[in-house]
């Protein structure tokens, strides 16, 4: 019995894996755009980096908020796969691109008239005017970027990933080749500067929802969900069943977002140094956490497709052996960071330069404390996974408000603004918050999966 239930746990690992590595890759291949975009941004100028980043951190949590609104259609369809209900995979994919646009135009028409709203919360006008071009260039590729989330969210669902993973990657020599050519004007295009990087995106946007939607159109085993082959007629039961499960999983991100947005702002009051060797630790964290948003995507759809076949114990066993893998690769990145936090920094600073000798020491005052991050950050994120593909999305909701604002923001500000640990008081707060949302959305996973809720059949 032990050696097939060490089976049964090798091969559910096995599966995860083989689902999860191709969207750890485009993961990294995003997060490797962005990081691009801000080095290209640096080549026109620091106030254009400095509009530039102020633009794409309104834009990108905006696209977070709404893929976490539309992420929901992985979840339901991941479900409906496993129950074999093949006629529900196409619903839920015109339904789900019916939500993107009704998301676009509202979403759009903010990103349009931000100007006044940063000027009146004390923007640079230089900076807010450079910014609003950038703005306006990448709207236009909004509708793909979250259209493409749908996709992705179907795909994954069906088991299909390395698909995603070819055109995520093949996208990042395509946006940093348009970035060249439309920030400096190259082959008799005018230099557009910084709506030009803007724009390079709203064309790698549109390609890869065009390539997504066309394989899910033309691969022949594919063929037999019949995805764009069905009614484009409004359903309103799919259509609101994505809307119920969304919301409160947008409602998520965007707490968590609003955390660390407040938190930046929080290490900017402590001066320069600080905000240097915030960023420095929050760059790094980052990269290191796109590892489990895509062991999270993959374990929500274990889950969600035990759940359809109503296999409450296969449901039980991925969740558990996709926080499992988290918790794991996450303790190695803490590991590294704990033993080697000079190295990290030199990958930012020039370390032999006395003059950045005091943001060397802050950032491996915040390396060590990330380190303790990294675990609960990986636990997290995957036990929120795990809860998506049981479809309970309200209660991580209000766990995730409770524990990053209630706990993490309020015991940050108190340990680092009020009893003077400065920015390792506010990374604490974050590790407190972390860990108190990752052990309680895990206890709730292990919850509802014990048999002892009606919620699993």
């Amino acid at each position: 019995m032990h050696s097939l239930s060490q089976s049964k746990v090798f091969s559910e690992a096995k599966a995860t894996l083989h689902l999860a590595i191709p969207l750890i890759a485009a993961q990294l291949a995003q997060a490797a755009t962005g990081f691009v975009d801000t080095v290209m941004m640096g080549l026109l100028g620091s106030e254009t980096l400095a509009a530039g980043g102020l633009g794409a951190i309104i834009f990108f949590t905006i696209i977070l908020i709404s893929t976490g609104m539309v992420s929901a259609v992985g979840a339901i369809a991941a479900t409906a796969h496993g129950a074999g209900e093949l006629h529900r995979i196409s619903h839920l994919t015109i339904q789900g691109l019916g939500l993107t646009l009704a998301l676009s135009v509202p979403m759009g028409f903010l990103i349009w008239n931000l100007s006044p709203l940063l000027l009146r919360f004390g923007q640079d006008p230089q900076a807010v005017a450079l910014a609003q071009t950038y703005l306006q260039a990448l709207i236009w590729g909004f509708p793909a970027a979250v259209g493409f989330a749908v996709l992705r969210n179907i795909l994954s669902a069906l088991n299909y990933t390395r698909p995603i993973m070819a055109i995520v990657a093949s996208c990042v020599p395509l946006n940093i080749g348009g970035n060249y050519v439309l920030m400096f004007g190259k082959f008799g295009l005018p230099a557009l500067g910084l709506a030009g990087i803007g724009w390079s995106s709203t064309l790698s946007f549109w390609v890869m929802f065009i390539a997504a939607a066309s394989f899910l159109a033309l691969s022949r085993r594919l063929k037999p969900y019949h995805i764009f082959r069905t009614s484009y007629q409004f359903d309103a039961r799919e259509f609101w069943g994505i809307v119920k499960i969304g919301w409160p999983i947008a409602g998520l991100f965007a707490i968590e977002t609003g955390l660390f947005a407040v938190t930046t702002f929080l290490m900017g009051t402590l001066g320069t140094v600080t905000l240097a060797a915030h960023n420095i630790a929050l760059q790094t964290a980052n990269i290191t956490f796109m590892v489990p948003v895509g062991l999270s995507l993959a374990t929500t759809v274990r889950v969600g497709q035990a759940m359809g076949r109503n296999d409450s114990l296969g449901a039980r066993l991925a969740g558990y052996v996709g926080i499992a893998i988290g918790v794991s690769f996450m303790s190695l990145t803490a590991l590294f960071l704990w033993t080697n936090p000079d190295k990290i920094v030199a990958l930012y600073l020039d370390i032999q330069n006395p003059e950045n000798q005091p943001v060397l020491e802050s950032a491996i005052s915040l390396l060590g404390i990330a380190a303790m991050f990294q675990i609960f950050d990986g636990m997290q994120v995957v036990a929120a996974g795990a809860l998506r593909g049981v479809k309970d999305t309200r209660v991580p909701m209000a766990i995730g408000f409770l524990g990053y604002w209630c706990i993490g923001l309020v015991s940050g500000y108190i340990l680092g603004l009020r009893l003077n640990f400065g920015g390792v008081g506010l990374w604490l707060g974050l590790v407190l918050g972390l860990a108190f949302s990752g052990l309680l959305l895990t206890s709730r996973f292990a919850y509802l999966v014990s048999g002892k809720t009606s919620f699993v059949k």
